[in-house]
């Protein structure tokens, strides 16, 4: 089993494109497993058509210990097992513990034995919580894939996540898969992506374009791939999934400093 986490900057579209790319994955055939590891436990709401799923956090504070695997797991498109974290009520207490406490909880139940081909994590934002780094600090996810754009604040917080791959990599064996650009029509977008991944060490595995399908199909409670199969978007998706079933090129990232981002930022931002 692939054991992937998907992290970027908030606001992204990280959901959206785990989402959509698990189910071009599910279309292959493939068995996939999907742990939100966000408060407001909406990783898994495209594959199950709504917010219909019960947290374990919540599961566990109404039912307490006793917890069976079904309690907190629900399928989803295309045969897809979806679970939420969840976390703690605005304001009150750390999210990240709802990430450890929930893959503890994954382990002990037996989740890992099924016959899965990935586990995909959905992780919230920026690498600058121990519970947000848990997948790649204790090993749990060995490929990070990073959505980013041609924003600075993206590229920013996609820098950052390198820094905390660097740190964990000997320890959890964790290794960058490459960066997934969710456009946002910035000017000169894929080239700076594709020349940031190279000083990264890295590759940009696809460019995903901005269309306005991804919406209709959000409003709707579905991915792309379910919502309207025919249409140049869900095809975009598909690509995204193929190239990650098919990567083998797994590094190390080197991390840009502040001042080579932003010369970066200075040589492709400027349209032509």
């Amino acid at each position: 089993m692939r054991k992937i986490a998907i992290y970027g900057k908030g606001g992204i579209g990280k959901s959206t494109t785990t989402q959509n790319t698990v189910a071009g994955l599910a279309e292959m055939g493939k068995k996939v497993m999907v742990v939100g590891c966000d408060p407001k436990a909406d990783s898994t709401r495209l594959l199950l058509h709504g917010l219909s799923q019960k947290t374990v956090l919540d599961t566990l504070r109404e039912e307490g210990e006793d917890v069976a695997l079904e309690d907190i797991m629900r399928e989803g498109y295309g045969s897809t097992v979806c679970v939420e974290s969840g976390g703690p009520e605005p304001g009150v207490g750390c999210a990240g513990r709802g990430i450890i406490t929930s893959i503890n909880l994954l382990e002990q139940l037996g989740a890992y034995d099924q016959e899965l081909d990935y586990s995909f994590y959905d992780v919230l934002g920026d690498v600058v919580c121990g519970g947000f780094a848990m997948p790649i600090r204790e090993g749990k996810a060995k490929e990070i894939y990073i959505v980013v754009s041609g924003e600075m604040m993206a590229m920013y917080a996609a820098n950052n996540i390198c820094k905390g791959i660097v740190k964990y990599a000997d320890a959890g064996g964790v290794r960058l898969g490459g960066l997934i650009c969710n456009s946002r029509k910035v000017d000169n977008e894929d080239k700076m992506i594709t020349e940031f991944a190279k000083r990264l060490g890295t590759q940009m595995i696809h460019f995903v374009p901005r269309d306005n399908m991804v919406q209709r199909a959000e409003i709707n409670r579905k991915t792309v791939i379910e919502f309207d199969p025919d249409h140049a978007q869900a095809d975009e998706y598909r690509k995204l999934a193929i190239k990650i079933d098919k990567n083998g090129m797994f590094v190390v990232p080197t991390p840009l400093s502040i001042e080579e981002l932003e010369k970066l930022l200075i040589e492709f931002g400027i349209a032509n």
